[in-house]
C-alpha cells in the first residue's frame, strides 16, 4: 500500500509516492518524451533501478564531501560527453547528498533539464527530496551555493530504510523529531511509513504556500541554526539529523530565555529527541565564539542573527536577537 502526495506548485505540481517497493513504479512518472537518463547515484547505495530508457550511470563521491562545485562539474562533463541533452532528465538515487547535488546538476546543465528522484533514506525521503532546494557547500558553510528547481516527481521507497546504517536512520529520526513541533503532532506514535507519509504532507503543504522560502517555509529550517554551524565547525564528523536534533534542543532554550516558550514547552522538545534516542549536547571542542559567528553565514540572517524559533503562534524566524542570548544559550546544551 502507498500514498500518493501532490506538491501542489499549479503548472509544476508534481507526486511523492510513499510506500514500500515504490521504486519499481518509476517508468510511470518519468516525464512524456524523454530518451535518456543520467543516473546520478554513490557506490555504497545498495539498490539499483531500470528507468525503462537508455541511461547512463554517474556516480558520485560518499559524503559531504561530495557536495561541492568540483563534483558538479566532472558531472555536468560526464553528461556533455554521454550527449544527455535539454530534453532528457537528470535522475537521483540515493539519500540527501545525492538529491542535492542531482537536483543542482539539473538546475544548471543546458540552464535547466527535469529531475526525479527516488529517494533511499529517511533523510531524503521526509526531507531533502521534497521541495526543490538543491545546492553544495563552500568551506565557509553549508549550501551556500544552490538553486530552486522542483523534481517531476519524488519516489520515496520505504522498502530502503531498512538497509539503513543505524547512524544514518538518526539522520533521518533527526528531521522527523522536527516535523512534531511543524504540526506533526505524536508522530512517534506511527509506523515508519506513516511518518514519513505524515512528514511529506506537511513538507509538500508549506511548499506550496512558499516556494521560494520568502516567509513560511523558514520553517523547516527548524535547528538548523545551529546545526549547520556544528556541521560546518566539526568538519561534517556528526551526521545532519543528529545536528538537527541539538539545534532544536538549542532552539527551545533561546525560545525559553526571550520569553517565547515556557519550561513545560522546552521539557516536550526534550522528551521529544529523548523518544528517538537523539543527542542533545554540543560534541566537545566547539567554541562558543566559533558557533555564533557561523550564525551570521546562515541564508535566512537577513536582518542581523535570525534563528527559527517556537512560540505562541507556533515555530517561525525571529531575526534581530541579542548576540548575548545566543551564547547564553550554549551552556544549556553542553
Amino acid at each position: 500500500m502507498s500514498d500518493l502526495i501532490d506538491v501542489d506548485l499549479g503548472d509544476r505540481s508534481y507526486p511523492v509516492l510513499v510506500g514500500h517497493g515504490v521504486r519499481s513504479e518509476l517508468a510511470t512518472v518519468l516525464p512524456d518524451g524523454v530518451r535518456r537518463v543520467a543516473l546520478i547515484t554513490q557506490a555504497h547505495i545498495p539498490w539499483t533501478v531500470d528507468p525503462g530508457v537508455d541511461h547512463e550511470v554517474i556516480t558520485i563521491p560518499d559524503g559531504e564531501a561530495a557536495k561541492s562545485l568540483t563534483v558538479v562539474e566532472d558531472v555536468c562533463r560526464q553528461m556533455a560527453r554521454s550527449g544527455i541533452t535539454r530534453g532528457d532528465v537528470v535522475l537521483g538515487v540515493g539519500g540527501g547528498v545525492v538529491t542535492d547535488v542531482a537536483g543542482f546538476v539539473a538546475a544548471v546543465y543546458h540552464r535547466g533539464i527535469r529531475f526525479v528522484s527516488v529517494a533511499t533514506t529517511l533523510l531524503a525521503q521526509v526531507d531533502a527530496a521534497i521541495g526543490g532546494k538543491t545546492g553544495v557547500n563552500l568551506p565557509e558553510g553549508k549550501n551556500l551555493i544552490g538553486a530552486f528547481w522542483q523534481p517531476s516527481a519524488v519516489l520515496c521507497d520505504t522498502e530502503t530504510l531498512a538497509t539503513l546504517p543505524p547512524s544514518e536512520f538518526r539522520s533521518g529520526i533527526g528531521e522527523v523529531a522536527k516535523y512534531h513541533f511543524l504540526g506533526g503532532g505524536a508522530l512517534d506514535a506511527l509506523d515508519l511509513p506513516a511518518q514519513v507519509a505524515a512528514c511529506v504532507r506537511i513538507k509538500a503543504e508549506v511548499v506550496a504556500a512558499d516556494e521560494l522560502e520568502g516567509g513560511r517555509r523558514a520553517i523547516l529550517n527548524y535547528g538548523h541554526t545551529l546545526a549547520h554551524a556544528i556541521e560546518t565547525a566539526g568538519g561534517y564528523d556528526l551526521r545532519h539529523g543528529e545536528a538537527v536534533a541539538i539545534g532544536i534542543a538549542y532552539a527551545a532554550e533561546v525560545a525559553r530565555r526571550l520569553g517565547r516558550i515556557d519550561d513545560e514547552r522546552v521539557a516536550e522538545h526534550r522528551r521529544v529527541l529523548a523518544a528517538y534516542d537523539l543527542p542533545m549536547m554540543i560534541p566537545a571542542g566547539l567554541g562558543d565564539e566559533e558557533l555564533v559567528a557561523l550564525f551570521a553565514h546562515d541564508k535566512k540572517s537577513i536582518d542581523g542573527l535570525t534563528l527559527v524559533l517556537d512560540g505562541p503562534e507556533g515555530v517561525q524566524p525571529v531575526s534581530g536577537i541579542d548576540p548575548s542570548v545566543l551564547v547564553e544559550s550554549l551552556a544549556a546544551v553542553r
